[in-house]
């Protein structure tokens, strides 16, 4: 036993455990490194013996995306019910899946590209109790069945767009192609001097400045739609 951490003091294997490790190694090396093997690794353990939590890893993946909505149930900034008007509802539902999404930049794009619990899901609100507190929510003050699902899809797009390209900007990969190394142009930019005197500019992050911009055009034209469609 000599040099050994005793049996007792070891940490069970289960499957909570191996999906958080999941989780910080996608963190640290990104999605396309992960292997069973290596992640079996860093929990010191054989990769079969992970099997009998995840059957492969296709279902470790659809794990991984379950730990990143449970995070969004964490967040307590994120009402459950509207307490302040249907504004703010959004706002707060918006900003906590972008605070998952930058939390976890390498994992987000799982959110777009697993399977979904039903088909008419739409990522990344794709859980069915948030898809359910999403569209309560909205019927709760006063949004018809029609209008709750109209603005579901647009703030689900709304969402998608910004944050996928938000986390690719902080090192996701989006596809294939991008899990080679990126490498520098041959020729540089002498071929565009443009780009190369705005660089400076084209390289600043203004990310939570378009965010909340574009999430506030986005509830004027909700509020102008549903004003429209009341005849007020």
């Amino acid at each position: 036993m000599s040099g050994k951490e005793p049996p007792s003091a070891r940490v069970p294997l289960s499957r909570g455990r191996i999906l958080s490790a999941a989780l910080a190694f996608i963190d640290e090396e990104g999605i396309g490194a992960l292997t069973m093997r290596r992640l079996g690794a860093r929990l010191g353990v054989e990769a079969m013996s992970l099997y009998r939590y995840v059957p492969g890893r296709e279902d470790l993946l659809d794990g991984v995306v379950d730990a990143l909505v449970i995070e969004l149930d964490g967040d307590l900034d994120v009402l459950r019910t509207p307490e302040h008007g249907w504004q703010d509802f959004l706002q707060r539902m918006a900003h906590g899946v972008r605070r998952m999404a930058i939390a976890h930049p390498r994992a987000f794009p799982l959110i777009a590209s697993t399977p979904p619990e039903a088909p008419w899901l739409r990522p990344p609100l794709r859980s069915i109790r948030w898809v359910e507190t999403f569209l309560a929510g909205l019927l709760a003050e006063g949004f018809d069945d029609e209008q709750a699902v109209a603005v579901y899809r647009a703030f689900t797009s709304f969402l998608l767009g910004n944050l996928l390209l938000e986390v690719s900007q902080r090192g996701a990969a989006l596809g294939p192609l991008d899990l080679v190394e990126e490498e520098e142009p041959a020729n540089g930019l002498s071929d565009a001097p443009t780009i190369e005197r705005l660089s400076a500019l084209l390289a600043d992050d203004n990310s939570l400045q378009e965010f909340e911009e574009s999430l506030e055009s986005l509830i004027d034209r909700i509020t102008i739609q549903i004003v429209a469609g009341s005849g007020a």
